[in-house]
């Protein structure tokens, strides 16, 4: 009897890891920066779900990303109420004064950047960067991120950040991933934040702005 064995190319590919490493031109670490890969197939599956918590009346993580059709939920872990909305292009809501969890995550269908905001406290502000891309991920406060599980081979590379200018994205080249793993180091050049002595009103509106100048990833 011959007995013929189909495996699917995922389970031929040859598994590895990106080390990546973000920083300003400054050279000062680089946190909530977000890379996303295009490239051979393999790897995990992106998640479909998320949390974007308030937390002392802030956004947290500050920069979410997700893959395009994730549902979010806007859990609300503070002892006050929160009134979180966007108006931007990729994904206008709005979940009005609540505390708790609302019952229903919103749904993220658009690839873009969401800039989150409160209209109760107005310094509150968050991002949601909505991707089509397979594989994505934030760097921490050292601007360090790892992606594990990546297919060896070539690979487009898209990095994006609140400061970069008009909050569009840039993209980065193409790097080739060994089977042995590859460490890469990425500089950013950044828009300068708002003053600190301007209104807390236009915190809100400048990245608002900003936001309906984005483009779909």
């Amino acid at each position: 009897m011959l007995l013929l064995l189909f495996a699917s190319p995922v389970a031929w590919a040859v598994v590895t890891k990106l080390d990546v490493e973000i920083h300003e031109v400054s050279g000062k670490p680089l946190a909530d920066a977000v890379i996303t890969l295009q490239g051979p197939i393999g790897g995990p599956s992106a998640a479909l779900s998320a949390n974007m918590d308030q937390r002392n009346q802030q956004f947290a993580p500050h920069v979410l990303a997700v893959h395009t059709g994730s549902l979010i939920k806007f859990p609300n872990s503070d002892n006050i109420r929160h009134q979180v909305y966007s108006f931007s292009p990729a994904k206008r809501f709005e979940l009005r004064l609540y505390e708790g969890t609302p019952s229903e995550p919103v749904l993220f269908d658009k690839p873009g950047v969401v800039v989150l905001g409160c209209n109760i406290h107005d310094r509150m502000l968050g991002y949601v960067f909505v991707t089509d891309d397979p594989q994505f991920a934030v760097t921490d406060a050292q601007g360090h991120v790892a992606l594990d599980n990546l297919a060896a081979g070539e690979y487009r590379v898209t990095l994006w950040h609140p400061q970069l200018k008009g909050m569009l994205p840039v993209e980065a080249g193409s790097l080739k991933l060994p089977a042995s793993g590859l460490k890469q180091d990425y500089t950013l050049t950044l828009e300068p934040l708002p003053e600190q002595s301007a209104p807390a009103t236009r915190t809100f509106g400048d990245a608002f702005k900003r936001a309906t100048r984005e483009t779909a990833q």
